[in-house]
């Protein structure tokens, strides 16, 4: 499946006390990070969220950040009458020297440190509405990284396409460059024969010529043979058309290590690059070294792509 591994879900899960909202946040990494921002309430859905994206996704850096909110009417009737009227006498000692001392708000006496019925949440229901916002969130965290990929799929598939004409253009190429050489040889060595020893064909039989040409040719020929890397190049978009199809088939959870798609991608870019390079050395014209950049360009555009693959 080709995701991207940038991308954002969020989800809310409402219970009788409260609600609770997780976010997940995801960008580019090499690996999966998870970073956990959490309320030291909720500190024990740690595991379980670790557990959960660790299950489901392959590469990235992910934010996960809960917050919550507690109804205050949920407590009404657990509030602790003698820890309100211990904390009435002392809003009244704070009186006696400032005055204009306010009262607490209600919702300030549940949220209050003090307060011996607020210490805790109940882990087991709030643990319920965080793993169900999780799953949530991550839902749609996948439905998002599948969408960016099939948009950056689609941008390789276009650049493999304009690959693949340029590769077919050079293969045309090649024998009208080998006879152009072959003409430009034989003009060559007659000048230099004739500058030498005026009349000097005279000296030199047919089939001695023939094979001197014969030989400058093939050494030229060998030079400029670019033939296994246009075929390696083909076999690499070959590949490349294979690793892009898989965003076709039905979605499986990701898995981590060296068969994510970027990670091969990746791979097969450098391997393109490198045939691109040999093409340029070997060019033996100003339209195979206009080639063998447009293919470096053309590879480099799919390597940045790439690297937004999980």
């Amino acid at each position: 499946m080709i995701r991207s591994m940038t991308a954002f879900g969020s989800a809310r899960a409402d219970l009788e006390q409260g609600s609770l909202t997780l976010e997940l946040r995801s960008v580019n990494s090499r690996f999966l990070d998870l970073y956990f921002r959490l309320p030291d309430d909720l500190r024990h859905l740690e595991s379980p969220l670790r557990e959960l994206l660790t299950a489901n996704l392959g590469r990235g850096k992910i934010e996960v950040r809960v917050t919550y909110t507690r109804n205050a009417a949920a407590g009404l009737d657990r509030l602790d009458t003698q820890w309100l009227q211990m904390l009435a006498e002392q809003l009244e000692t704070a009186r006696r020297i400032l005055p204009e001392t306010e009262s607490p708000r209600l919702v300030e006496l549940f949220n209050w440190p003090g307060q011996r019925n607020n210490d805790a949440l109940d882990p087991q229901a709030w643990g319920a509405a965080g793993m169900q916002a999780a799953q949530e969130a991550l839902t749609q965290l996948q439905e998002a990284r599948v969408r960016e990929g099939e948009r950056l799929a689609a941008m390789m598939r276009e650049c493999a396409v304009s690959i693949g004409k340029i590769v077919t253009d050079v293969e045309q190429l090649l024998p009208q460059l080998l006879a152009d050489h072959r003409e430009k040889l034989a003009a060559k060595l007659r000048e230099t024969v004739e500058a030498a020893f005026p009349g000097g064909f005279s000296h030199i039989s047919g089939p001695e010529l023939t094979e001197r040409l014969a030989q400058e040719a093939n050494l030229f020929a060998l030079r400029i043979d670019v033939a296994e890397e246009l075929s390696r190049l083909r076999s690499h978009l070959a590949e490349l058309t294979h690793i892009l199809s898989d965003g076709d088939a039905a979605p499986k959870p990701a898995k981590r290590g060296g068969g994510s798609a970027g990670k091969r991608l990746d791979f097969l870019f450098q391997e393109m690059n490198r045939e691109a390079n040999t093409l340029g050395s070997k060019a033996g014209s100003v339209e195979v070294t206009r080639a063998a950049m447009d293919l470096k360009l053309l590879i480099e555009q799919m390597r940045e792509q790439a690297q937004n693959l999980e």
